[in-house]
């Protein structure tokens, strides 16, 4: 029997190398997360599924694993529906049920509330370069808070994060929900078909500005809105300053603050960003997911050729548990890409304690055996790294492996 080494229905394993790097980078994230004041918390890996089902989550929904009832819940011979079949389902991503977990618990947290969350989610797409089935997602929240503060402050954090795992040259693509409408109001497009343009707009890194206009057409636009339309585009990118521009063509469609409110986003970030990156305002970022209400990002790598994080501000999301709305603005590092451009470039993790292992032979007297333990103790609470293991037959062979896994020192302990 062979074992295949690929991953298994979209998901993968993995081998102690890669979840070296991995805990590195977690270790990071998480250090320089809780240095802007983000806090720790976790929520379950299934969520009710109609949480899950509320046409908040976009393409998403369509992508649920999805969990049968149980027991007395479960009646095959009655079922007529799938919602007498389903009662909860994974988690596809880390908003949804923060929503959810802070409808729950307002009441014992502070406001506004910086939420860090790191965890595993499902979707049962197509796995592609750097995403699986299964993969973990980093994200950074704020609850409460309705100004800016929150968009400026996540961008820093995140950028800083990045920077700090030695990304370079990467790009904060930014852009405003409700510049996307006016734009389209403005071109002469019916709001209830404001969708259908974004779906297209979206294709816009694949088919281009040419693509775009054609798919719109095809789609039955008019063709003096689509001309309108993607004139504005030509315009942005001829313009010096964008949102101005935007501005001043848009006039009555766009709101003041919107344009004051990015202003001051960029300004802010420029200032005191502490990594080497571009905040780049791109008027054709959609982001496929409803709940976004205001400011949306990505970031941008050049060496993967797509985007690598994402998020944005979504105001109506806790209302549709609570019945209130609270200002809410999150963003997302797509950790399995990082973690995949890491290991491409050949990422090695910064000097670390050294690593020791004490072999023990086998038969070692077992009135010695809490000796050798104690002495392991000791290291380890001097903050050395030191696994004891029993010495194997073929002890050149599992030296090669430990050495592998980074064991740099070797303490062999004989039975005579």
């Amino acid at each position: 029997m062979s074992l295949v080494k690929k991953p298994v229905n979209g998901m993968k394993d993995i081998l102690p190398s890669e979840m070296q790097i991995r805990d590195y980078v977690q270790g990071v994230i998480k250090d320089t997360y809780r240095s802007f004041g983000f806090t720790p918390i976790e929520t379950p890996c299934m969520e009710s599924i109609a949480n899950l089902s509320n046409k908040q989550g976009g393409e998403n929904e369509k992508l649920i694993f999805k969990v049968m009832k149980r027991g007395e819940k479960l009646n095959l011979e009655t079922a007529n529906t799938e919602s007498d079949l389903v009662d909860f389902g994974m988690r596809y991503d880390l908003t949804v049920p923060l929503a959810r977990f802070y409808a729950n618990h307002a009441n014992d947290l502070p406001s506004p509330f910086k939420a860090l969350q790191m965890g595993n989610v499902w979707r049962a797409d197509r796995p592609q370069r750097g995403r699986y089935r299964q993969f973990m997602q980093c994200d950074i929240d704020i609850l409460g808070e309705p100004s800016n503060l929150a968009e400026i402050e996540l961008i820093l954090a995140t950028t800083t994060t990045l920077g700090r795992l030695g990304f370079r040259k990467f790009e904060i693509r930014i852009n405003e929900r409700r510049i996307l409408k006016a734009m389209a109001a403005y071109s002469g497009f019916a709001q209830e078909s404001y969708d259908a343009v974004f779906i297209i707009l979206d294709k816009m890194d694949k088919i281009g500005m040419e693509g775009v206009e054609a798919e719109l057409k095809q789609e039955g636009f008019a063709q003096e809105a689509v001309q309108k339309y993607t004139d504005l585009f030509r315009g942005v990118k001829e313009a010096q300053d964008g949102i101005s521009y935007l501005a001043d063509v848009l006039g009555d469609h766009l709101e003041a603050d919107v344009v004051s409110s990015m202003k001051e986003i960029a300004a802010s970030v420029n200032a005191c960003k502490t990594a080497e990156f571009e905040l780049v305002f791109d008027p054709t970022l959609v982001r496929g997911m409803s709940y976004y209400t205001g400011t949306i990002f990505e970031i941008a790598m050049p060496e993967f050729g797509g985007s690598c994080g994402g998020g944005g501000r979504y105001d109506k999301m806790i209302g549709s548990f609570t019945g209130k709305d609270v200002p809410a603005c999150g963003f997302s590092i797509g950790f399995e890409r990082i973690i995949l451009l890491l290991l491409e470039s050949g990422f090695t993790i910064p000097k670390q304690p050294k690593k020791t292992a004490y072999l023990i032979e086998k038969g070692y007297p077992g009135e010695k055996l809490a000796e050798v333990i104690a002495k392991a103790q000791e290291a380890r609470q001097q903050g050395q790294q030191v696994l004891v293991v029993r010495m194997n037959k073929n002890k050149k062979f599992q030296k090669e492996q430990l050495t592998k896994e980074g064991y740099e020192e070797f303490v062999e302990f004989f039975k005579r």
